[in-house]
Order: structure tokens, then C-alpha cells, then sequence
């Protein structure tokens, strides 16, 4: 027995249109593969709203490196995580910016609270988490 299941979608010819342009700009080979995707990507973003779910995250920062203290501060955090903190980058942009780019895993909660701390310290100019679910319950 198959486990794929066939469907039938109606739909507005000018929505379809518009859906075709955009999967064929974003490299799609057909529209189930791009209706798959927006499947995963919505039943992701509602195993996000439960604070248990598990996830994983990127906190991007941009901070000035001469600002007092904020990097020892940086690396504190990180150290005191250490069962959240999967990687950190620390990228030079110029001779007074940085980028530095935390790896997180844990439970949405934990890591949006990690994330908040990261992000308030004093000296980081932007800053910016992507969060997304492991995918372990997304086949």
C-alpha cells in the first residue's frame, strides 16, 4: 500500500497562475513538491506556538566589538547554556562591526528566553532569530 495519498485542490485560474509564477521563480519542479512545503512550513509554525515543542534557532547579531565588555558577555551566556548553545560564529564586517551567529536547540521556550537575553545586551546594534521546529514530526 502506498503511503502517498492523491488530492484534488480547486482553485481560481488567476490564483493558480500567480502560485505557478511564484514556485516556478523559487525553482520548484511541480506544484505538489511546493504544496508540501507550504504544508510542513504551516503544521512547523503551529508546533511552534506550544512552549514544549522541540526547535532549533539562529540568533544573528551585528554589535560594534569595541563595546565595553560585550563579547566576555557573549561568551558568558553562552557558556552558562551550554545544553542550548549548539555553535556560535563570529564573523569581522568591518573594523568596528561583527556578526556573530548563535546555534541553538531546546524547547521553544528556553530558547526564546536565551534568544531575548542574547539580543537585549547592551552594545548589539540588530539582531534577529530564526526559529523552526527539528522537523522530526514533519515526514
Amino acid at each position: 500500500m502506498s503511503k502517498t495519498e492523491r488530492v484534488g485542490v480547486s482553485l481560481d485560474k488567476k490564483l493558480l497562475s500567480m502560485f505557478d509564477e511564484l514556485i516556478r521563480k523559487q525553482g520548484y519542479s511541480n506544484r505538489s513538491e511546493a504544496i508540501r512545503d507550504l504544508i510542513r512550513s504551516r503544521l512547523s509554525e503551529k508546533q511552534l506556538s506550544e512552549p514544549t515543542a522541540r526547535a532549533v534557532a539562529g540568533v544573528f547579531l551585528v554589535y560594534d566589538h569595541h563595546s565595553t565588555q560585550l563579547s566576555n558577555r557573549l561568551v558568558a551566556l553562552q557558556h552558562d547554556h551550554l545544553l542550548q548553545v549548539i555553535a556560535s560564529t563570529h564573523v569581522h564586517l568591518n573594523h568596528n562591526n561583527c556578526l556573530e551567529v548563535i546555534i541553538l536547540k531546546g524547547k521553544v521556550k528556553e530558547i526564546e528566553k536565551l534568544a531575548n537575553n542574547i539580543t537585549c545586551l547592551k552594545g548589539v546594534k540588530l539582531s534577529r532569530m530564526n526559529i523552526m521546529t527539528t522537523g522530526e514530526k514533519l515526514t
